[in-house]
């Protein structure tokens, strides 16, 4: 059974979701999936010029209006309409995005992450509400305008775990996607170090020495004989965040994945090093 059939495209019409169209179309093709654009429009955003003009139910009625316009003859040409419908949803745009996903059975998000995103000032963020309230994937790129998507051909993907009893469920979905479209699936993990400043050391499977590695190795060999996979696997040894972003930095991939809770909960299913790793990311991360 294929991992990503339906695909949703959230549109607010600005340039991140023109330069994120490469990467919907991308994905598309890799999983031969369909695309739906949804755009929510907010009726209760009205100015006092327009409420003395007019009342809040013909100012609504025009908000409608125009918002299915600018939907339907939006990147016309990349998801013609006949192909790919089109989505036009009232109220708040993370909650509308998320529910459309959930009662559409779609299997991943696709959206831009704007500049500026992290945990403490992500309280009008749509992707990050997006982030923590949809249930299935969702991938980002906060550098869609100023990088473009590999190759076709292309297909090196990073998988950053932990071993919690969450990196089972994340390890399978990558491995089981990857498989899909025949990428080449690598793991990283990040083993905490003493000194926090000290330099990121970086090694593959077959270098790495100290008795703290190769017990996190072992861990994740069990795990990878749990989901039935066979990835290299690299060891980061430093501050997490850091190792895992150098990490990142130093692969080849054109998409990083990483873990999700499975469920929203009083926390959410976020936490900071997720929020830093989509941040900080040099190609689009895709949130399991």
């Amino acid at each position: 059974m294929a991992v990503i059939t339906n695909i949703l495209f959230p549109v607010d019409f600005s340039p991140s979701c023109v330069a994120m169209a490469a990467y919907v179309q991308r994905a598309a093709v890799l999983f031969h999936a369909r695309v739906s654009l949804i755009h929510v429009v907010d009726l209760t955003s009205h100015n006092g010029f327009e409420l003395y003009l007019r009342t809040t139910s013909e100012i609504s009625e025009e908000h409608r209006a125009i918002g299915q316009l600018r939907l339907d003859s939006f990147l016309a040409t990349e998801f013609p309409v006949a192909r790919h419908p089109r989505m036009l949803a009232f109220g708040d745009a993370a909650t509308e995005i998320a529910a459309a996903a959930r009662n559409g059975k779609f299997d991943l998000i696709v959206m831009p992450t704007h500049a500026g995103i992290f945990r403490q000032m992500l309280l009008g963020s749509t992707t990050a509400k997006v982030l923590n309230d949809a249930d299935c994937p969702v991938l980002t790129s906060r550098h869609a305008e100023t990088i473009a998507p590999r190759p076709l051909e292309h297909r090196q993907w990073l998988c950053a775990i932990g071993l919690s009893s969450n990196s089972a469920r994340v390890l399978r979905f990558a491995s089981i996607a990857a498989a899909e479209i025949e990428a080449k699936l690598a793991i990283i993990h990040a083993v905490q170090s003493g000194d926090p400043d000290a330099p990121i050391k970086l090694g593959l499977e077959e270098e790495v020495q100290s008795v703290e590695i190769l017990e996190a190795l072992e861990r994740v060999a069990h795990l990878q004989r749990t989901v039935a996979s066979s990835a290299p696997v690299r060891v980061a040894v430093g501050s997490v965040k850091k190792a895992l972003l150098y990490a990142a930095r130093e692969s080849d991939a054109d998409v990083l994945i990483i873990g999700r809770s499975p469920g929203s909960g009083d926390l959410g299913r976020m936490r900071d090093l997720s929020y830093a790793m989509i941040r900080d990311s040099p190609y689009p991360v895709l949130s399991v």
